[in-house]
């Protein structure tokens, strides 16, 4: 007995893409609005990080994660996921490094393609909310920053001061 693969038959996006309308409004319509995800995602493929504003950049992220999951599933020689990059990115070089760099890249991930940070906000400025939205594994130095060797947290203190008092005790032992 022939048994389907079910993980072919089943999205594997790794994040919740909201099924609601998000109201975002554009004064060239509905078309306008896709045309300015489309480059969102095209710019996203192609530079891998990029600051915006976070509505945009929360939209664009569920398309970008569905394009390299249907990538990753089906590969280049699926007529519908080639279609689905074709018109995604507007430049036609990026569906070469959808397939040839960034499908191998994320083929054994089990945690979404992108990340997505707060900006801080520009004061006095505009009032709306920044993001930065990036594609995990890309080559530029990591926003996160490592707070482990940060001298003044709570736990390093009382580590050093532990590590201080057991010194002192040792060189007390060691004059008697």
């Amino acid at each position: 007995m022939n048994q389907a693969d079910v993980s072919k038959l089943m999205s594997q996006l790794r994040i919740a893409i909201r099924p609601r309308h998000r109201n975002l409004k554009n004064k060239d319509g509905p078309e306008g609005r896709l045309l300015k995800l489309r480059k969102t995602v095209t710019a996203l493929v192609k530079h891998e990080r990029i600051e915006l504003f976070y509505n945009r950049a929360d939209e664009a992220r569920g398309y970008a994660e569905l394009l390299i999951s249907n990538a990753i599933r089906h590969g280049d020689t699926h007529n519908a996921t080639m279609e689905m990059a074709d018109y995604w990115l507007l430049e036609k070089q990026l569906v070469h490094k959808l397939f040839k760099v960034l499908v191998p890249r994320y083929e054994n991930y089990t945690v979404s393609y992108t990340r997505m940070f707060n900006a801080p906000r520009t004061y006095p400025g505009i009032y709306y909310k920044n993001s930065v939205l990036e594609l995990r594994g890309n080559p530029y130095p990591s926003l996160i920053v490592d707070q482990s060797q940060n001298k003044n947290l709570l736990h390093n203190v009382l580590l050093d001061e532990a590590r201080k008092e057991y010194r002192r005790k040792k060189l007390a032992e060691l004059a008697q």
